[in-house]
């Protein structure tokens, strides 16, 4: 079962990048230090495995084996790559990614979705309207996975050069493909028929 632990390291602890890649390095050969960034990320990697997959228990595991192989990957980062939390969440990725492969995916799209502001909201503002998670993902199931999966990571919390990194794709394929997702998701959060050109 994943645990969140607490510590002198709350979550809520504004780090900068230096200071966590620091502390990566330190984790290739220290616990402790790798449990500091457990604490950091945990919460946000079973989000994104929550969203992608169907369970609490599922999510769980993928969420375990994330750190587990990351664990086991640590002396292979390297400091002057991407940031820790790309590099995780390229982990992350592969392990949802795997579990997809098993099975398609099913969900279907519902209609409970509310008004859309006129200016056009980020990914941020589209998960308040979606606040179910199972409404999140029938949605998000909606859009090709190229799209899905940068939202996902957007929702995550990861910048778009990190989303790029973890994807392997470029920065402004990154951009472009969370354009045609946001104008999509309007589309769909609105009710309207869906414009073939966004996909």
């Amino acid at each position: 079962m994943v645990a969140v632990r607490r510590g002198a390291h709350d979550l809520t602890e504004e780090w900068s990048t230096a200071d966590e890649r620091a502390l990566a390095v330190a984790a290739k050969t220290d616990r402790t230090a790798f449990g500091v960034l457990y604490d950091r990320y945990v919460t946000r990697v079973y989000g994104y495995c929550y969203r992608r997959l169907r369970t609490p228990e599922e999510a769980e595991d993928a969420t375990s084996l994330v750190f587990t192989k990351a664990l086991a990957a640590m002396p292979r980062y390297r400091e002057d790559g991407p940031s820790f939390g790309a590099w995780l969440f390229a982990i992350a990725h592969n392990v949802v990614v795997d579990e997809f492969r098993t099975r398609p995916r099913d969900v279907e799209f519902g209609e409970a979705f509310g008004a859309i502001p006129d200016a056009d909201p980020g990914p941020e503002d589209l998960a308040v309207l979606a606040d179910d998670v199972r409404t999140l993902r029938a949605v998000l199931a909606q859009l090709p996975v190229e799209q899905a999966d940068v939202i996902e990571l957007r929702l995550a919390g990861l910048t778009d050069k990190e989303i790029a990194f973890v994807l392997g794709r470029s920065y402004g394929a990154v951009r472009v493909a969370q354009h045609r997702a946001v104008r999509r998701l309007r589309t769909l959060f609105s009710g309207e028929n869906g414009d073939a050109s966004d996909a």
